[in-house]
């Protein structure tokens, strides 16, 4: 774990005034001027410091000729980003290719792995080095008018629920909420039923008891106050969310950069996501337990045979994946795929514990090991 000075990121970054915003909306673009939409609250890791790291970064990099204005999710959601970026109200925004099965077949393909996740660093970094090597990826990409930088990862996910989860038999019946399909798969193989749900509506389909939990990372109980509605925490490990787009550049901002700028845009999105993934699985989730506990909100271990029966699960599911992909979403060579993300997985895990999970590390070696063999003439266009 790394040290809080690291976070010097975080306290030079300025305060976008929200009259900014407004004016900067009513003003033509250009590429010195960039529109960005986390689609996510200033307290969620998506925001801070995704954006604030990454807006900051790239005003430093390209020695102010890439300046840049943050908005709110009045402006753009996570659920409307893919027309935010396509129209050209935003430049760059969060994008997660979950919401978009149908358009990213290849990149959901190994987003959805995520009972991989033991390392959260290392699955945004294998994310990362991934889908830029990957022609398909980069075709459904072009096809969406959307550019790849990288991606950042949540902490292990876990059960948040109203009602205690001790065994297997107490998941029966319960409506939870799921991030993807591998989740909504789990949960129907353990008796629940899985709502595709977006997370930002989490907190009022909870309340309103529409919904009896959620599959999520614990540091939701601060970015989206599930704390106010969850009442027990099953500690069952989950895997990592990291089907994620840090920065999803437009196809016409990209076109207008230069490559240098182009490069200076990359390399900042390393740093902002290794940031905004220590934030997430790290500093955020040790505070949302903390904060948890002193409400009074339980922890439960799972029961052996839960356990057990997760573990017997994710075998079957893994074991089913390639059938699945070439069949219904007509996908090739997806086993070779599914092999090259696995070996990225241990590589990049094996640096990441080398280096104690440090993120500035991380960021330059994604660098060194994915941006420096990119030429930005050619990426994205």
């Amino acid at each position: 774990m790394m040290s809080t000075p690291t976070f010097k990121h975080f306290w030079r970054t300025s305060v976008i005034a929200g009259v900014t915003a407004l004016a900067v909306l009513s003003t033509s673009v250009s590429a010195q001027q960039l529109r960005l939409t986390p689609g996510t609250p200033p307290a969620h890791p998506g925001h801070t410091p995704l954006f604030t790291v990454f807006q900051e970064e790239i005003s430093a990099a390209t020695d102010g000729r890439l300046r840049s204005v943050i908005l709110g999710t009045e402006v753009a959601n996570l659920g409307n980003m893919r027309n935010a970026i396509r129209s050209g109200l935003s430049d760059a925004g969060m994008f997660l290719p979950a919401y978009f099965p149908s358009d990213l077949p290849n990149i959901n393909l190994v987003g959805d792995l995520s009972f991989m996740g033991t390392n959260s660093q290392a699955m945004g970094a294998a994310m990362t080095e991934y889908i830029v090597n990957c022609a398909d990826c980069q075709a459904e990409l072009k096809r969406l008018g959307v550019v790849y930088t990288t991606s950042h990862a949540s902490d292990a996910y876990q059960i948040l629920t109203t009602k205690p989860i001790r065994n297997a038999e107490d998941l029966r019946g319960l409506r939870l909420r799921v991030g993807g399909p591998h989740y909504a798969r789990w949960a129907e193989a353990m008796g629940a039923v899985g709502a595709n749900v977006s997370v930002g509506e989490t907190f009022e389909a909870i309340s309103q008891g529409v919904l009896d939990g959620t599959i999520a990372s614990s540091a939701d109980m601060i970015s989206f106050r599930l704390d106010d509605v969850v009442k027990y925490v099953s500690t069952l490990r989950l895997g990592t969310y990291h089907s994620t787009i840090s920065h999803a550049i437009g196809n016409n901002t990209w076109a207008r950069l230069s490559a240098d700028d182009r490069r200076a845009i990359a390399e900042a999105s390393s740093l902002a996501s290794a940031m905004s993934t220590q934030r997430w699985a790290f500093e955020m989730a040790s505070a949302a337990e903390a904060n948890a506990r002193t409400k009074g909100i339980e922890f439960i271990d799972p029961s052996p045979e839960l356990l057990a029966a997760s573990e017997a699960f994710k075998a079957q599911d893994l074991a089913s994946i390639v059938g699945r992909a070439e069949g219904r979403d007509g996908l090739t060579n997806v086993a070779a795929k599914m092999a090259e993300f696995e070996r990225l997985v241990e590589k990049w895990t094996a640096f990441a514990e080398s280096v104690d999970n440090d993120p500035e590390q991380i960021a330059e070696q994604v660098n060194r090991e994915v941006w420096a063999n990119v030429d930005f003439t050619r990426y994205g266009l």
